[in-house]
């Protein structure tokens, strides 16, 4: 678990343990994922298709294409079936996942979410756009602290 108040990591999980110990290992996800990717090196990679809970609700899924980002990172698709507006979430933002429910939950509000920088496939790996989320979610850590 990542102790707080010390400064938030946003690139750090607080605990991979339960990330490891994941139990629906039936689902083709799942499988798919085993095959691509070691777990213990992407444990993000068992999470495709998880609901993600803000604070105040739900704000979306993890993006099929997920791997497309770093392992310090979950891809969200925060759209409608129309429309899709992904971001990214430092995997510092997780507070637990129940993988009986398919659901990651974060400690931040849906607004918090929604208003990260979007998701750009060209310029994610840009070091600009890692230190301007970085930034975006310590800073919410700083006006609003976890409970």
């Amino acid at each position: 678990m990542q102790p707080f108040p010390i400064p938030f990591a946003p690139w750090v999980w607080r605990n991979v343990s339960e990330l490891l110990d994941r139990r629906d290992t039936d689902s083709p996800e799942a499988a798919e994922a085993t095959e691509a990717a070691d777990r213990r090196e992407r444990p993000d990679i068992g999470l495709l298709g998880y609901e993600v809970e803000a604070l105040d609700g739900s704000i979306g899924e993890v993006d099929q294409s997920n791997a497309r980002v770093p392992a310090d990172c979950l891809l969200v698709d925060t759209g409608t079936r129309l429309s899709h507006h992904k971001v990214v979430l430092p995997v510092g933002a997780v507070a637990r996942v129940e993988h009986e429910a398919r659901k990651v939950h974060v400690d931040r509000t849906k607004d918090q979410v929604q208003h990260a920088p979007e998701y750009d496939p060209d310029t994610f790996d840009a070091t600009a756009y890692r230190e301007r989320l970085g930034e975006y979610y310590t800073e919410s850590y700083r006006t609003t602290p976890p409970a």
